[in-house]
């Protein structure tokens, strides 16, 4: 990849902008709705290991403005701006990332400041001014050009105060299935810095030799005109996550911090596993050329900050100078993203003050309010939940359980009652060691479509991610080839085209009380529709006591996908309580069944 060219700046900026600043920062990416815009500064000449230590004693944040709408990013140290290609440590390049969510004229103003650990502060006047502080500038922003899964032409992805998140550009809703392993994705041999040794040997479930990722099973999915760096490098990565979205996928989990006695020790954003205040430019230049071709691809970004073994590892688990910097770089280098949700961690220990306090900060810090949730260890729902319920900056449940259909109606409901409605989803089926199998181990995924898949959806979730068990090739933490489960992304995405295409999802609640079958789960718009899942096929009854239409019934085959289908009844009239009749094929396998009017 080429270093990108000065992009000449349209007459209004030049005019509005001080001489000063006209050799000091340059504006690049396309000056679009939703596109990375990026400004980059000369500032003081430095380096990563620089006795003045650039990441916390230097704070860039710009302010942009559009009529009364004020948006303040904050920016971070780029070594020599280009340090994805050329691994450099030292450079004057200061540089932020905007998303903007409006066309039109957007005015802007650098705050660059110096002083004792400012970047850890959220107070604007701390510190002194330094270099090209109070600069200033427009940026003229044309419509977005982009449409189908491009988040680009769908924008930022929020949370909306209901079950789903929504795209502000389009206006549609999200229904997440993807991967959560492995979750040392990051952990790629082509990123600068990163590797596994002896020093960093694995322990328990984790153990095993010298490893790291390559997904060479991947590079022939990388196509011509892809991204890769340093002649060549990322082919691997890139191909992994274009296989992925061709099968309908959206969302990839990922940890980018694992050491302090992580499960996998090969994933860490500072220049070296034993530091913690001082970052490394080239590896997380690397990252953001991976999450870009994630955007453009339409992959949701599930960060996931911490993990178990390590949630105490900065600042003994609370919100202190090491915690502080590492949610700052997070936000300032990738927070422009358009679908991130944040993840408080993975089977979190944290205290309830400290989640508050970490939620607080992303608050104050993201300019983009992207959802936060956390992930809890099965068992300890109720004591992480609840004092999180109606909590105004915490959005949703990242559920690892056995139980999922049960489980997610019960957050979906507590978080209604505490009037703030939670999106909740599955992202952990809770047996480390089995999770969902190879496809040449478990062909059929009955039991994983069932309990897990439509049982999520249909009780309102908002989508899965599935982890792959240890003790089978391919798990969370060596798997290589997103292949090993291509039966299971199919039947993924066999269930989103379902909830896509054919309901009215987001004004659809659990209704299993509605039906007489064992163990199958109605989803309805009480008078208009109802989709009902019954895991051996068959027949059962609905009560339509509340309605006097007439119903068409035709039936979905959850394992194949495709086309709606007729099966022995072809109408129901209510009120009362009538049968849906057969599917189409009656042989004790799934089916859905749709009767709507």
């Amino acid at each position: 990849m080429k270093r990108p060219r000065p992009r000449l700046l349209p007459l209004a900026m030049i005019l509005a902008i001080p001489l000063v600043c006209m050799a000091d920062v340059r504006v690049s990416g396309e000056l679009r709705q939703w596109h990375r815009v990026t400004l980059t500064f000369d500032g003081p000449d430095t380096a990563e290991d620089a006795p003045i230590n650039p990441f916390t004693d230097y704070r860039l944040n710009v302010a942009f403005v559009k009529g009364r709408r004020k948006v303040v990013v904050p920016g971070f140290y780029a070594a020599d701006g280009n340090a994805g290609q050329t691994s450099t440590t030292s450079g004057n390049k200061w540089r932020m990332h905007f998303a903007p969510d409006e066309s039109g004229t957007w005015t802007w103003t650098a705050s660059f400041r110096t002083g004792k650990d400012i970047a850890m502060s959220l107070d604007p006047d701390v510190g002194e001014p330094a270099a090209f502080d109070a600069a200033k500038g427009t940026l003229d922003i044309a419509p977005t050009d982009k449409t189908g899964r491009d988040f680009r032409g769908k924008g930022l992805l929020r949370y909306v105060g209901k079950r789903y998140l929504q795209f502000a550009g389009d206006k549609t809703y999200f229904i997440k299935g993807g991967a959560d392993s492995p979750e040392n994705f990051l952990a790629y041999a082509d990123f600068d810095d990163t590797y596994d040794s002896e020093d960093l040997k694995r322990t328990g479930e984790a153990a095993g030799g010298i490893f790291i990722h390559r997904y060479e099973p991947h590079i022939r999915d990388h196509q011509p005109g892809n991204p890769t760096w340093k002649d060549g490098k990322g082919k691997g990565i890139i191909g992994a996550i274009n296989y992925l979205a061709s099968t309908g996928m959206n969302s990839v989990y990922f940890i980018p911090y694992n050491i302090d006695g992580g499960d996998g020790k090969d994933v860490w954003p500072w220049t070296s596993p034993a530091e913690r205040m001082r970052f490394d430019c080239s590896k997380l230049d690397q990252w953001e050329i991976v999450f870009s071709h994630m955007d453009h691809l339409g992959l949701m970004m599930h960060i996931i900050l911490q993990e178990t073994e390590n949630d105490h590892g900065l600042d003994n688990g609370e919100l202190g100078p090491q915690r502080k910097l590492y949610f700052r770089e997070l936000i300032a280098r990738f927070s422009h993203h358009l679908a991130i949700v944040w993840n408080l961690g993975e089977e979190n220990t944290n205290t309830d003050q400290q989640r508050k306090d970490f939620c607080r900060y992303f608050e104050d810090l993201d300019p983009y309010n992207h959802p936060i949730v956390c992930h809890t260890f099965p068992g300890q729902y109720d004591k992480v939940y609840t004092p999180l319920l109606g909590f105004e900056f915490f959005e949703g449940a990242s559920l690892q359980t056995t139980d999922t259909h049960k489980q997610t109606i019960k957050w979906i409901d507590a978080s209604a009652r505490a009037g703030r409605p939670w999106f909740v989803c599955l992202d952990e089926v809770a047996q480390a060691d089995v999770g969902v199998k190879p496809d040449a181990d478990d062909p059929d995924h009955n039991e994983i479509r069932d309990k897990h898949l439509w049982g999520c959806l249909m009780a309102g979730g908002a989508g899965v991610e599935w982890y792959f068990g240890y003790k089978f090739a391919h798990n969370d933490l060596n798997c290589e080839d997103w292949r090993s489960r291509a039966r299971m992304w199919d039947q993924t995405r066999h269930a989103l085209e379902f909830f896509g295409r054919h309901l009215p999802f987001t004004e659809m609640e659990h209704a299993d009380e509605l039906t007489a079958a064992e163990n199958d789960y109605c989803f309805a718009k009480r008078g208009q529709v109802y989709a009902i899942y019954l895991p051996q096929g068959r027949s059962t009854t609905l009560d339509l006591q509340e309605s006097d239409r007439t119903f068409n019934v035709l039936w979905y085959n959850p394992r194949t996908g495709g086309a709606l289908a007729a099966g022995s009844v072809r109408q129901v009239k209510g009120p009362g309580v009538v049968n849906i009749g057969l599917p189409p094929a009656n042989d004790g396998k799934d089916w859905v069944a749709l009767v709507r009017y």
